[in-house]
């Protein structure tokens, strides 16, 4: 059934928690609708669901001769749970039939239709590990105790390997090690080894955006027409769309290009062959989803146009960018696109949703969106940098992100969010990529920030804002 049903599925960066929990409300309100038709046995009800896309690739009549001999006679969906929500996109429903379960995968698209509708085997997934795995908490401090309750509820998973925390409070700093670098090679992670930090990314490019105003070489409202080739500046979709549009997720941009997964060589690799030429191509004919600054959308395509602007006003390229306006002056000098051949044995082994060994990913022009790695070590001294900004001009930058810029249903300043966890706000960002999750917080007030990284596709989210709320 797999090749009726499915639509292309894909993996995207994480974006916040409120905005998944938006997104999941719309998800779970279709899939009530489904099985309330599912139960009624109305295949042309459930088809009416289902968007442009979906039904291009299946008529009403293949679809009515699918849940006619197929799916409609396993009877009525007598329970249903909702098991993940995955990248705050695919949610996938346990369903109980009399004679079998089976598992419902499902995301919407830009009009809430339906654009995934899969149905699967149930596999019951592994208990959590029953041995405790390795850590450097010696359990000595308060402290100690509060963060270990939280990180075995993490690392315990059957689909985690290893993670490291790195807490900064009243200028001290404090690291827990979990688990392992590869299964079973029983060495912990630590602060020098390299981890994806996926869209954590995102807050770099913020800064060198601020960088740059600041210099006066551009300005936020500048609209991003100024800045790419006529044949692109063409398209009157672009013409509303500035530069902080791109920074704070209100261009109206999709998500991610239509053209980029199927210019992939490697599914597991996606962003890798995607170019600048690709990229271009795609916004001669690209159409909103929205006017530009009217609504907040994640969009990893919109941060990697953003900084591929910033290569062009600046004439370098990202990943020098970095190193030259952020990583040198803080100190960071593991902290890059590439990993030189010399320092790759520190890089994590890096495993997927199933806890199976994966790749990392590789970018190209979306590079801006979600290709840097770095060490839990200099990854404090970013979080320190703003927590407590100097007065130097990468202070000022780091200062002008943190101004909020946005907020209808989220509030945002430049890539950084602003969550509230118990009461209190902290400016916010995660990665997720294949095989990875990351997790940075921080609060100037209370003094407080967490950096927590993962080898692992599992989210770290939770992990992240219980700790938070131990600390508080």
């Amino acid at each position: 059934m797999k090749s009726t049903f499915s639509i292309l599925l894909l993996f995207i960066i994480a974006t916040s928690a409120s905005a998944q929990s938006r997104q999941q409300q719309k998800v779970d309100s279709v899939f009530t609708i489904v099985k309330k038709y599912f139960n009624l046995k109305n295949a042309d009800a459930i088809y009416n669901l289902a968007g442009e896309d979906f039904q291009k690739e299946l008529s009403i009549d293949a679809f009515n001769d699918v849940a006619g001999k197929q799916l409609f006679p396993l009877g009525e969906i007598k329970e249903s749970s909702l098991i993940s929500f995955v990248n705050n996109n695919v949610a996938t429903y346990k369903l109980k039939f009399s004679s079998l379960t089976l598992q419902l995968l499902m995301s919407l698209d830009k009009r809430d239709k339906l654009e995934l509708f899969l149905f699967q085997e149930y596999i019951e997934p592994l208990g959590d590990k029953t041995a405790l795995e390795i850590t450097s908490n010696r359990l000595i401090s308060v402290m100690d105790k509060k963060i270990d309750t939280v990180a075995r509820t993490y690392i315990q998973k059957s689909t985690t390997v290893g993670v490291i925390i790195g807490i900064i409070q009243n200028g001290q700093v404090s690291t827990y090690s979990y688990g392992e670098t590869i299964k079973r090679n029983g060495k912990l992670p630590n602060a020098d080894n390299f981890f994806e930090l996926g869209s954590i990314t995102k807050t770099f490019t913020a800064t060198l955006l601020g960088y740059y105003v600041n210099e006066g070489k551009i300005k936020l409202n500048d609209p991003i027409t100024k800045f790419l080739p006529d044949s692109v500046a063409e398209n009157p979709e672009l013409k509303g769309i500035t530069l902080l549009n791109l920074c704070n997720h209100t261009s109206g941009l999709a998500r991610i290009p239509d053209n980029l997964f199927s210019h992939a060589t490697d599914a597991l690799n996606p962003y890798k062959d995607y170019t600048k030429e690709l990229l271009y191509a795609y916004l001669k004919t690209c159409k909103l989803n929205s006017k530009p600054g009217e609504k907040y959308a994640y969009s990893n395509l919109a941060v990697g146009l953003l900084g591929n602007i910033l290569e062009n006003v600046s004439g370098e390229v990202y990943s020098q960018m970095v190193r030259e306006i952020i990583s040198k002056p803080l100190g960071m000098f593991s902290t890059d696109q590439n990993i030189n051949p010399l320092l790759a044995p520190r890089f994590v082994q890096v495993y997927n949703k199933d806890g199976r060994p994966t790749e990392a990913w590789d970018f190209d022009v979306l590079a801006p969106c979600g290709a840097l790695r770095s060490t839990l070590n200099d990854m404090l001294l970013y979080a320190t940098a703003n927590l407590h900004p100097g007065n130097d001009e990468l202070s000022k930058a780091i200062v002008l992100t943190h101004k909020v810029t946005f907020t209808k249903d989220v509030k945002i300043g430049l890539a950084w969010h602003i969550i509230t966890v118990n009461g209190v706000d902290y400016y916010f960002h995660n990665g997720g990529t294949n095989g990875s999750s990351s997790f940075l917080a921080f609060n100037s007030d209370k003094n407080i920030a967490v950096v927590v990284l993962s080898n692992a596709a599992e989210s770290t989210d939770e992990l992240g804002t219980g700790i938070l709320k131990k600390l508080q």
